[in-house]
């Protein structure tokens, strides 16, 4: 199915427990700290299924409508048509919901593919994993995941209230309590997917547990960072973090039962990290990274080249290469991204997914020059953010509106819409959401180092090293034939 946004707000008024500070929220669909949120991810879920759009976005499945994130690709074709969908909803929401509908679910197709990986720990696990991929499918639900283990946890030895584990066992399934992170979108989510990507140690058996969670089970709570959303004033002095904070999250489980049909890693330390790995999982996951960042850099690449136009910049050598080299990382990371499908790789069950080392080559990109993207931008504002009045009550008529617009227009541009520009300018690049995006971008897959690990891992190395060998032995072969003459 294809449900509405209506539907999907619906959905979040079920009991859940979210904390924001001290106080429990009860519906995060009129509480303003998430209302605008709630209402752009719905947005998304009534754009994809419109008549202009729902053939990008959707596929037939047992002849029945599906998000298209939900497709296990079997060609290049198939992962086109995931990689467009991924681009629209990232295109829809600027690029800044890095934990969208389509991310969480595109991990689990990709460990669909291997059941077999999760049938070695326990017999039905495999079976686990379709099903759960299935009931996510059949009910366009919105998962996120919690993957790692808060810093107040990590190193403990012995019992701890705050370390995440297994706590026992009853006729049905497990019980875990604990504390897992990062639930980016959790409080605007359906389901929960629970695991580790961080490597357990061999005495933490205990925390060796993947499974799925609602997020209204009993005794699970959602502790959330500082909103944005509710400190922003209005759509102008903050269009973005007015409608686009997607939240992060902690979650604390208090003695939470697990039925066995949702849990797909069981005390099985090395699969907690497989079924990331040694399934397309990762990459299919980080590929619809790729697609968000790609349309974020379109956005900042556009803000970049208006507020040169608008100081009148353009003709300046040293404004144009700043932008040549925004263009060129723009193209660069496109092409990283066809690259992933048109070298696709190909498992023996006939699934495909994309190519490992230009995904993490563009995960690594993006990781490693957000920063310095955002930087260069911002200089291209100078000191006109500082310039402008207090807040967006100027661009009411009035005597201090028409002193306003004489005083602060530009030769291209009026003085409204020049505030309009530096407030949206600011409050990506430069504002307290900002702050939160560049520490966002700069962990997303990890530390950074993790980054050029990966792609570490997956270069052909001993290619490389054989066309260097190549060379050594023609050396030593005129070295050979002189001696002998």
């Amino acid at each position: 199915m294809l449900r509405t946004g209506k539907d999907y707000l619906a959905s979040l008024r079920d009991g859940r427990r979210i904390r924001l500070g001290k106080e429990l929220v009860s519906d995060v669909t009129t509480h303003p700290a998430f209302r605008n949120t709630a209402q752009s991810f719905a947005r998304i879920y009534d754009l994809k299924r419109s008549p202009e759009n729902i053939e990008a976005m959707s596929y037939q499945e047992n002849g029945e409508s599906c998000s298209a994130w939900f497709q296990a690709p079997h060609t290049r074709e198939d992962l086109r048509h995931r990689a467009e969908a991924h681009r629209r909803v990232a295109q829809w929401s600027c690029g800044l919901m890095g934990r969208s509908m389509d991310h969480v679910p595109s991990f689990i197709v990709g460990m669909s593919m291997k059941p077999e990986l999760f049938d070695a720990n326990r017999c039905g696990f495999g079976q686990n994993i379709i099903n759960y991929l299935d009931y996510l499918r059949k009910g366009d639900l919105f998962a996120c995941y919690l993957v790692l283990t808060p810093q107040t946890s990590r190193g403990v030895v012995g019992p701890s209230k705050a370390n995440f584990r297994i706590v026992g066992e009853y006729d049905g399934g497990i019980i875990v309590s604990g504390q897992k992170m990062l639930g980016t979108s959790a409080v605007f989510s359906d389901e929960a997917w629970i695991g580790s990507m961080i490597p357990l140690g061999p005495d933490q058996v205990e925390e060796a547990v993947t499974f799925a969670v609602p997020i209204n089970a009993p005794g699970v709570e959602l502790w959330v960072r500082k909103s944005f959303e509710l400190n922003a004033k209005s759509r102008i002095d903050n269009y973005f973090s007015s409608q686009f904070d997607e939240s992060d999250a902690v979650m604390i489980f208090n003695d939470v039962k697990i039925p066995w049909d949702r849990v797909f890693c069981y005390r099985d330390i090395p699969l907690m990290r497989d079924m990331y790995f040694k399934t397309p999982g990762h990459v299919l996951g980080n590929h619809q990274s790729n697609w968000r960042f790609s349309e974020k850099l379109k956005l900042i690449s556009g803000i970049a080249h208006q507020a040169a136009d608008y100081g009148n910049l353009l003709s300046v050598p040293a404004i144009q290469q700043t932008l040549g080299r925004l263009a060129a990382g723009e193209a660069t990371l496109l092409g990283l991204l066809c690259a992933q499908i048109e070298q696709s790789q190909q498992l023996p069950s006939g699934h495909v997914h994309v190519n490992y080392r230009y995904l993490y080559a563009g995960l690594q990109w993006c990781a490693h020059n957000y920063f310095q993207i955002a930087e260069e931008v911002r200089l291209l504002l100078g000191a006109g953010p500082f310039m402008m009045p207090a807040d967006d009550s100027i661009l009411e008529e009035g005597e201090a509106h028409d002193v306003f617009e004489e005083n602060w227009k530009l030769p291209s541009v009026t003085a409204s819409e020049r505030y309009r520009f530096v407030r949206m300018a600011w409050d990506l690049l430069a504002s307290d959401f900002a702050g939160r995006h560049q520490q966002y971008e700069r962990f997303y897959g990890g530390p950074p180092h993790i980054m050029d690990l990966y792609s570490f891992w997956h270069a052909p190395w001993a290619e490389r090293r054989e066309g260097v060998r190549h060379i050594l032995d023609d050396m030593i072969n005129e070295s050979q034939q002189l001696a002998a003459e």
